[in-house]
């Protein structure tokens, strides 16, 4: 009944003639843009930048207005951040993340307990941005090692960064707004670092339990986990403890080799001793030649495992240092001058500048020595060689076919406390205000840079554009309905049913604020309803800090859509979403949140 209620008094007060043509075309325009996105198959980035062009062209947004959002320091900031987590999945410390924090849970419900707790407790007092952004490739490699689809870790990242945000005032930008708004407007003495916990903390318990509980219906499946099924390509890959290797002494199970997906260890080469039947509790040896037959994204990460390294020494013969090189897929053809010989003997580094690392045919299992493999046509080389290779043999009839392998570049492990070094730099920056979190992620992205944990390349490479266009589009659209008074309209026939009730008016307050946080960001939320629930409050003669709370809750408890808040943002990419998927978990949470501050606010701030 309230949001019938809701909904017919949006209806008058907008019908009387109080909106201009711009507000209805800002407001058609947007409803098109989520109704595209939801219902057709077309790129989000594509609907978003069309449904601007319209707002562009009719003349509702002027230029600069329309492309602000291109500027948006929040957008920014995430584009940015790619870059910091570029350099920390470069040196392998998301690794040091996975292992230490995350470990490996039993199915996808401990999963989900592991990742909420840590997150919520971290956010409470840390920036969310840095540490979502910190937890974002650990997660999706975590994903994979679980064979969980990455739709069902991501939001639950972001929600619980969003609900450790709302428990303490320095768990997000939101409440320090709304809070020195408070100080600047009224006489009231403002609120202590813990004085939101009786609100946010239950409400952050409730949020958990609906995601552990409900998972199974509210979160989707978009993109698939990794499978044996995936790929046929099966690659035969020798690999060799090196000396001094953190992994001798340890077990197979405690090297974390044992839970790779889609690669299974056949057999350790220890000397003369040959072990075919490979157990969990066997301690590898340094020196120990490994054996592994698996798909290539398995043997990437293998490949990029601290303490183990090719078994062939030809790698260690190319020019560049390994940390620059990368690894690519070719496709023998018939014609090809190795057809016939083996490895060794057609002196593949020599005439190609590479090294074959494994041979996959057909899923065979290919015995004997990387080198001793005698080629056919047909055969899928994982090679690893110079940037230069793909350019040079591109046109070569020497393959069928060659093409680089995703995120494959080595791991630069001495680097990896350089790197959580400046993660730190970051987030203390930021937490203590400093420095605004764009500054703070610029430096940290400009030093990951600098010390080397990442190239220039590797780091404009992890940028997520697609995700930057729709954010840049979809905040132009949130700014056509506040500058064609279309969110004031809006405000002000919620409003229209708060009659003298304070329980109502303070349900109201919560409903515009929740609502318009979701398309126009949650500062910029906050920032309008102040001034509204402040009149409210004095008109009713009611305490006006039960309403500063509803309004710090509802601005911070953006779930419907992605570009309410700026974690939301940060998974919609990684987690391969689609607009919609947001409302499909996020009404169900914006309703209970509601429920939730509108009950437990007044008893802890009474009227």
């Amino acid at each position: 009944m309230g949001a019938i209620a809701l909904g017919a008094a949006l209806v008058a007060a907008l019908s009387i003639g109080t909106l201009s043509w711009q507000g209805w075309l800002a407001i058609a325009v947007t409803l098109a843009a989520f109704l595209l996105n939801a219902l057709t198959s077309l790129a989000a980035e594509a609907i978003f930048l069309g449904a601007l062009a319209v707002l562009m062209l009719s003349g509702v947004l002027d230029t600069a207005t329309a492309l602000a959002g291109f500027s948006n320091p929040g957008m920014i900031t995430v584009a940015v951040l790619y870059i910091v987590v570029a350099g920390l999945q470069q040196t392998g410390g998301l690794d040091i993340v996975s292992r230490t924090v995350l470990g490996l849970p039993q199915g996808q419900t401990q999963a989900l307990i592991r990742l909420i707790v840590p997150v919520v407790g971290l956010s409470a007092f840390l920036n969310n941005t840095p540490i979502v952004a910190m937890f974002i490739p650990a997660v999706g490699d975590w994903c994979r090692k679980l064979r969980i689809s990455p739709s069902k870790l991501m939001i639950p990242l972001s929600y619980a960064a969003i609900m450790g945000g709302m428990c303490t005032l320095i768990g997000t930008s939101t409440n320090l707004v709304v809070n020195g708004l408070l100080i600047a407007e009224t006489d009231l003495p403002g609120l202590r670092m813990f004085d939101l916990v009786p609100v946010g903390v239950p409400c952050a318990v409730a949020g958990s339990l609906m995601l552990i509980l409900a998972q199974r219906w509210l979160l989707p499946t978009r993109k698939p986990a990794i499978t044996e099924t995936d790929d046929p390509r099966e690659y035969t890959v020798e690999m060799v403890v090196a000396d001094g290797s953190p992994l001798a002494g340890k077990t197979v199970e405690q090297a974390g080799l044992r839970h790779l997906p889609g690669l299974f260890l056949t057999e350790i080469q220890r000397g003369d001793q040959l072990l075919t039947v490979v157990t969990p509790q066997e301690v590898l040896r340094d020196r120990d030649q490994l054996v592994f037959v698996g798909m290539v994204d398995s043997i990437v990460d293998l490949n990029q495992i601290r303490g183990l390294k090719p078994a062939t020494d030809q790698v260690f013969k190319l020019d560049l240092p390994r940390s620059e090189r990368s690894l690519l897929e070719a496709v023998v053809s018939n014609t090809c001058p190795l057809v016939g010989v083996t490895i060794r003997q057609g002196q593949f580094r020599s005439r190609y500048g590479a090294v074959v690392l494994a041979v996959g045919r057909n899923g065979e299992r290919l015995p004997g020595k990387i080198g001793d493999i005698r080629l056919r046509p047909g055969d899928t080389l994982l090679l690893e060689a110079n940037p230069s290779f793909l350019e040079e043999r591109r046109a070569s009839r020497d393959f069928y076919l060659i093409s680089p392998v995703p995120n494959s570049d080595p791991l630069r492990h001495d680097k990896a406390a350089i790197a959580f070094g400046i993660l730190l730099v970051m987030v203390v920056l930021a937490t203590f205000g400093w420095m605004d979190m764009l500054h703070a992620a610029s430096l940290a992205a400009v030093l990951m840079i600098v010390t080397g944990c990442c190239s220039f390349q590797q780091g404009f490479r992890a940028i997520d554009w697609s995700v930057i266009l729709v954010v840049a589009a979809a905040l132009a659209l949130g700014k056509a309905l506040e500058v064609t008074g279309a969110a004031t309209a809006f405000s002000g026939a919620v409003l229209g049913v708060a009659g003298s009730n304070p329980w109502v008016a303070l349900a109201a307050i919560y409903a515009i604020t929740s609502l318009l946080t979701e398309v126009i960001t949650n500062n910029a939320a906050a920032a309008v309803v102040f001034p509204i629930a402040l009149s409210l409050a004095q008109s009713l003669g009611v305490s006006f800090m039960p309403f500063a709370v509803a309004i710090m809750i509802g601005a911070s408890a953006s779930f419907s859509t992605p570009i309410g808040y700026q974690t939301n943002l940060m998974v919609y990419g990684p987690g391969g979403y689609k607009f919609t998927d947001f409302m499909r978990v996020g009404i169900p949470f914006n309703l209970m949140f509601w429920g939730l501050t509108v009950l437990i606010a007044p008893r802890v701030f009474p009227f």
